[in-house]
């Protein structure tokens, strides 16, 4: 008896240790400790981690140095470790007490440690695989007794929760981390109108997220098309701008040719060399230049296409290498930057072809110019330059009649050679301007018919003739513009219209929002701004591929084009996020049809590829005036809102609320009747039993608050007590509660259970209440009931909010006599060393635990762990959510007596519970518990 109570005290400090320990190493060496203080009888522990390729290395272990292999040298094999491989695919226990009689340890690791037993464990929790343990002997053969083996399970399992834990919260933090990131490149890129500012954005997240300032930008030459070249450098860098191009130039560097920049451009995905000495495809005389010692190329991509890419370079080869989870990361910022960099580029290209065809065109005209001063005496030689030159050229006389016309002008407008000659200049124009235009002596834009009827724009400029001071006729340059017209058109749409959905884009929202509001202000209407967020798109493209992702977007755009009203505007905000605008709704009731039309848009699976998804949305509204009179604070607040429908899964909505408190509109009416519920007396007690299993009697009871609604009856605390807690209506809901519960013990007492306790729950909220104690210490005086009869329940995260201040009000409670019991226990993400620092008197097994207890072996073992805990630490341990026989016997057979749950009764009103007490015998004092 005195060494099971010494290993408990072991397990229950090392317990401690190791859910105190939030790095990897320091935890996992806890449980190395753990475990070879407990078995005495073993020459090595060692603890061994997953790889990125999939094998398992030494991490921690016991003793450091094993025939001159330290143990991070020596990695699983599971061609050879037959043992390995079965516990990796079991994720169960072995033991092998003899290895000469049993073929599955791996043969060489056997003979050259001289391993003559062997114990192989998985750390694991909930299906989830986090690595290996291994205990050996290599003088005299372990002999391990099942309690043992038990016991080192029990060091394991709660490793696997620890780790589990230490994970989540890591890979949480990663996420929020990056989310963050990318919406504030978002928003810096959507305030950004020139290539040099987005590059710099680009350059100046990427270098943040991979710890890096040497980065170089090469793009593709928006007229030479697949030339590369030189573009940008971060202004961070070791090189300045100028010496970084001037060096390109002297050694005729060029990128398009690189067998480096070739791979990049060929795959469109990174490329990171880690030793460009060792790298056939680097140019090894640029590296020599720099001295580049290691190079990560990230491509630019968008639609398929490549706009060029960049390169982060290393000088030290000592610099940490990145890794694969920063690279997608820094892909990311790649890809977000890509599609305003590729309309950039685009518009530059548009630009200087426009700029180059105006040169063109003036230079023309002046050699126009010098042709016109010799019409008086038109020959060969003049015929020879008009036919020369690109442009149509036709003359008029004074009667609008056409008396020549060079080639480019009768092939423009379909006629043969010579046919124009003498036919009057109407034939050329349309009939629209033929009746508006008397001729064309001003330089506008018009639409000239050719032979075949069809009509084309063009630009055209008119000279007059003149003979000794006099005009004797007319020149018309022309030259057509369809394609300039469509370039112009196809620019203008990229301005206003998302390149993949063709939705309106962010601009188009702005400038319709904002018209809408005008008109909403001069009609006295309302409108609505509905925020859009996919849920889980990040899967979809990680999973299945962006093209995937694109096809998702483009067909989620489309779906919800086809549920909205045509007065609707839909528009894309980038990435996974849509925007619609209801304008003009008369109605709540209205609006209310709408928003439900649209989640039901997303209740069927979206096909791509012969795949079927289903994805959800996190919807938020906000409504003109109420919640914004300008487009921006309108489409802020929709945002706001989408996060707070963000903690629900499955498509969901919230509506805006200004004091950031965004509740769906069954919330907002359930807040008003909450609010009702209180004066019109409709909340009520029920009390659930808390069971002596010894006795099986009655010790004492939880108070459970109901909600019974005059027309829609009893309301679960589920769907209220949210609402509370957000409005702050759980302070005096909760203040009645105890009121209620002590004067309901009080009764007890009176009618002689004296023995009798009541539990009640504090929230969060009240137990933040400035008040809070002399609350509580007015309703133990006005009811007149003994202090250490009432329990408060508080649960572990509660009382992690503020560590200092909870401490101070647990110890001021515990002076009025109150006892404190900790539920939900073993759910949180808190330490175990609050239990030996705060007054805590009884631990509540939470019930999550109590579901598959008999078959959970990892749930068992905590269980176990934490009856352990409460009995070495002195406290009382009550397990709720009891259902069957046979979690009870587990429960006893492990000395947890105290029993909540739906075995011996669910929770029952007054009278009921009064009846349940008559059935059960009379307690005796000795029967009592001391919580």
């Amino acid at each position: 008896m005195e060494q099971n109570q010494t290993r408990y005290s072991r397990l229950a400090h090392i317990t401690k240790l190791i859910n105190t320990n939030l790095e990897l190493r320091p935890l996992l060496e806890q449980v190395v400790t753990a475990i070879s203080e407990e078995v005495m009888r073993c020459d090595s522990v060692g603890i061994y981690l997953p790889q990125e390729d999939g094998k398992f290395r030494g991490y921690v272990g016991k003793p450091e140095v094993i025939n001159g292999m330290t143990l991070d040298m020596h990695v699983v094999d599971t061609d050879y470790d037959l043992l390995a491989k079965e516990v990796i695919e079991t994720q169960k226990t072995i033991y092998i007490p003899d290895t000469a009689t049993d073929g599955r340890p791996d043969p060489r690791a056997v003979a050259g440690f001289g391993i003559k037993s062997l114990l192989a464990l998985p750390i694991s929790y909930e299906g989830e695989l986090f690595g290996l343990v291994f205990l050996f002997d290599y003088g005299i053969p372990m002999d391990l007794s099942a309690d043992e083996i038990q016991t080192v399970e029990a060091y394991v399992n709660m490793a696997g929760v620890a780790i589990r834990n230490v994970k989540n919260l890591q890979r949480k933090e990663s996420l929020l981390s990056e989310k963050q990131m990318l919406l504030d490149l978002t928003r810096d890129l959507s305030l950004s109108s020139s290539l040099p500012e987005v590059l710099d954005i680009c350059l100046h997240y990427t270098g943040q997220v991979l710890n890096i300032d040497n980065i170089g930008v090469h793009l593709l030459d928006p007229v030479a098309g697949a030339k590369l070249k030189p573009s940008y450098l971060s202004g961070k860098s070791k090189w300045t701008e100028e010496d970084w191009l001037k060096k390109h130039e002297e050694i005729e560097f060029d990128p398009s040719v690189d067998p480096a920049f070739a791979a990049v451009m060929k795959t469109k995905k990174p490329l990171y060399i880690l030793d460009v000495e060792k790298d056939s495809r680097v140019n090894q005389e640029v590296c020599e230049m720099f001295g580049i010692k290691r190079m990560l190329f990230l491509p630019f991509v968008t639609m398929g296409e490549m706009l060029g890419a960049m390169v982060l370079v290393n000088f030290d080869t000592s610099d940490p290498i990145f890794n694969e989870s920063h690279i997608h990361l820094a892909q990311s910022i790649a890809e977000a930057t890509s599609s305003l960099l590729s309309n950039l580029l685009f518009m530059e290209k548009q630009e200087m072809i426009i700029h180059e065809r105006t040169s063109e065109i003036r230079v023309k005209n002046d050699e126009l110019q010098k042709a016109i001063s010799q019409l008086k005496s038109l020959g060969r030689e003049n015929e020879l330059v008009l036919s020369s030159v690109e442009d149509g050229i036709f003359g008029l006389d004074l009667a609008g009649k056409i008396t020549f016309c060079n080639r480019a002008a009768e092939a423009a407008l379909g006629y043969a050679k010579g046919e124009l000659i003498g036919k009057c200049y109407s034939v050329v124009l349309n009939k629209d301007t033929r009746s508006s235009t008397a001729s064309f002596s001003l330089n506008q834009d018009l639409k000239f018919r050719k032979k075949n009827g069809l009509e084309f724009s063009v630009e055209y400029v008119v000279s007059a003739v003149k003979e000794e001071g006099k005009m004797i006729g007319e020149v018309v340059t022309f030259r057509d513009i369809t394609k300039r017209k469509q370039l112009e058109k196809e620019i203008t749409h990229l301005a206003y219209y998302d390149h993949l959905t063709d939705l309106p884009n962010r601009v188009l929202l702005d400038y319709f929002l904002n018209q809408e509001i005008e008109k909403a202000k001069l009609g006295g209407q309302q409108l609505a701004v509905l925020y859009l967020d996919l849920d889980r798109f990040k899967i979809i493209n990680d999973s299945l591929g962006h093209s995937y992702g694109d096809i998702l977007l483009k067909k989620v755009a489309d779906r919800i084009s086809q549920y909205m009203p045509d007065h609707a505007f839909v528009s894309r905000q980038g990435g996974d996020e849509f925007t619609v605008v209801l304008p003009g709704f008369d109605s709540l009731a209205e609006l209310m049809d709408l928003v439900d039309c649209l989640v039901d848009s997303f209740a069927d699976p979206f096909v791509l590829k012969g795949n079927e998804v289903h994805i959800k949305a996190s919807i938020g509204i906000s409504a003109f005036p109420d919640d914004g009179e300008t487009a921006e604070v309108l489409i802020k607040n929709a945002d706001a809102a989408m996060y707070k429908s963000k903690e629900k899964s499955g498509t969901y909505y919230h509506f805006f609320r200004s004091d950031m408190n965004t509740r769906n509109l069954e919330s907002i009416f359930l807040e008003n009747a909450l609010y009702k519920a209180l004066e019109n007396n409709e909340l009520l007690l029920h009390f659930q039993p808390q069971i002596d299993c010894r006795t099986e009697r009655m010790i004492g009871a939880e108070a459970l608050i109901r909600w019974n609604h005059p027309t829609k009856g009893m309301i679960s605390p589920v769907e209220f007590i949210p609402t509370a807690e957000a409005t702050g209506l759980i302070v005096p809901i909760g203040k009645w509660v105890l009121e209620c519960a002590c004067a309901q013990l009080k009764k007890w007492h009176d009618e002689g259970r004296t023995e009798l306790s009541v539990s009640v729950n504090l929230s969060g909220r009240q137990f933040e209440e400035d008040d809070l104690v002399s609350m509580i210490e007015g309703v133990l005086k006005q009811t007149g009931i003994n202090p250490e009869s009432l329990h408060i329940e508080l649960t572990e995260n509660q009382i992690f909010r503020n560590t200092h201040m909870t401490l101070d009000k647990m110890r001021e409670l515990k002076m009025l006599g109150i006892k404190i019991a900790l539920d939900d226990f073993g759910t949180g993400y808190s330490s175990l060393g609050y239990l030996k620092n705060f007054p805590i008197d009884t631990l509540k097994i939470d019930r999550s635990f109590m579901v598959d207890i008999l078959t959970d072996k990892n749930n068992a073992a905590i269980t176990s762990t934490i009856i352990t805990l409460a009995q070495n630490l002195g406290l009382d341990v009550i397990a709720e959510g009891v259902e069957t026989k046979a979690q009870l016997a587990f429960l006893s057979a492990k000395d947890c007596f105290y029993i909540q749950g739906y075995y011996y009764s669910k929770p029952l009103g007054v009278e009921e519970l009064a009846a349940y007490i008559d059935r059960a015998a009379p307690i005796s004092s000795s029967d009592s518990r001391h919580l």
